[in-house]
């Protein structure tokens, strides 16, 4: 479902894809397939959220910014199931792990990899190419280059359930 909030009215790419019960709300803008999976919801009534091209919010997301926050989520990244994103940049080619949150001002490297349930304080900036884990979470280790290839495996993935789940029927009985 897409919301327009006063005269804020999400833009989407007429490639992407929204679940019939994921919301998009106010200034969001979704790049080339792009695929918001069910029950997400982007709510962009405070600042902007921005979506790069081919990246996946799976199902249960929750994607918000704040005021001198917008969200800025890169290309070809995946965000796991019912993981929060707030008010934070995720650069390109990174996996956010299911349950994880990022908070408000906080940076995300590219090829970085935020591991299942991590949380990543305000204002933390993680280097490129990181293995993060905890609570709250902290760099590991330095991702090997077979490990950050393997990450963009599962937006492959993804951009091919999109066009799967694109042409899926809602029954009514």
């Amino acid at each position: 479902m897409k919301i327009q909030l006063g005269e804020h009215r999400p833009h989407i790419d007429p490639s992407a894809w929204i679940a019939p019960n994921a919301t998009v709300i106010g200034r969001v803008t979704l790049s080339a397939d792009v695929s918001i999976w069910y029950n997400a919801v982007l709510r962009a009534d405070l600042e902007t959220i921005t979506i790069g091209a081919k990246t996946n919010i799976q199902d249960g997301c929750v994607l918000h910014s704040d005021p001198g926050f917008p969200l800025t989520v890169g290309a070809g990244v995946s965000v796991g199931h019912n993981a929060i994103l707030h008010g934070c940049t995720i650069s390109d080619d990174v996996l956010v792990g299911m349950g994880a949150t990022v908070l408000n001002g906080a940076q995300v490297g590219a090829g970085s990899l935020i591991a299942a349930n991590a949380l990543i304080p305000e204002g933390v900036e993680i280097p490129p190419g990181s293995l993060v884990a905890g609570v709250p979470g902290k760099v590991r280790r330095e991702l090997s280059d077979d490990e950050r290839d393997a990450l963009k495996i599962n937006g492959l993935v993804y951009l091919h359930n999109m066009s799967v789940h694109r042409g899926a029927c809602i029954l009514s009985d």
